[in-house]
């Protein structure tokens, strides 16, 4: 595996995206950040870290205001619009693109993929509602992705447990007792690193089945 970082310009301002590039790459795996953090956000790790010995070549994308330094996401238009825009970078490898993120990031991939002609969306903590308003609904995204969809969601997240999910054409998998960062409490049945091992787990072979 081989590391290097590339600046895009997007309408609100630099973009950046840090490769993780597999030797004999079958796919790319996009992957946004959400709201509240960076690339630095553990399961964007770990599946950068596990997944090119498996033929996925990974690309941590940083949106322009995470960028700049700002510690507010832009409106989710400007978001999408930022995405939109690091989008032919991604496809210039020659691979499909599979769009994917955590929480506000995997928001912003079921808006587009369909435009963008992603193979897939890999949709991490999906924020299917603000915690503590189940009625205002974000499933419509999920479910309008138009693409084969994995959703990864911790057991106990305040933004939607996995039974709180709609009936859909995706596949979910829970992370037991994992919070919307996937962080799970000491008392878990589970350790850090095994939950971690879930997500790297159920993206695998996911993605392997998307390149036939």
């Amino acid at each position: 595996m081989s590391t290097r970082t590339e600046s895009v310009d997007a309408p609100a301002g630099e973009a950046r995206i840090t490769w993780h590039t597999a030797r004999a790459a079958k796919l790319v795996l996009a992957l946004g950040h959400g709201a509240g953090g960076g690339i630095e956000a553990r399961d964007l790790q770990a599946l950068a870290a596990a997944l090119p010995a498996r033929g996925v070549t990974v690309a941590l994308v940083e949106q322009p205001w995470r960028v700049a330094g700002k510690k507010v996401a832009a409106a989710p238009k400007v978001l999408d619009e930022g995405w939109r825009a690091v989008w032919p970078a991604l496809e210039r490898p020659g691979l499909p693109v599979v769009a994917g993120g955590r929480s506000a990031g995997a928001r912003v991939a079921c808006r587009t993929a369909a435009e963008l002609g992603a193979a897939g969306v890999l949709a991490l903590s999906f924020p299917l509602h603000p915690p503590g308003k189940p009625e205002k609904s974000r499933a419509e995204e999920l479910l309008g992705a138009g693409r084969p969809v994995l959703v990864v969601q911790g057991g106990r997240d305040p933004f939607g447990r996995p039974e709180e999910f709609p009936a859909g054409e995706y596949e979910l998998v829970e992370v037991d007792s994992g919070d919307h960062g996937f962080a799970v409490p000491k008392k878990a049945d589970l350790t850090q690193d095994e939950a971690l091992a879930v997500i790297t787990g159920a993206a695998a072979p996911w993605l392997a089945r998307l390149t036939g």
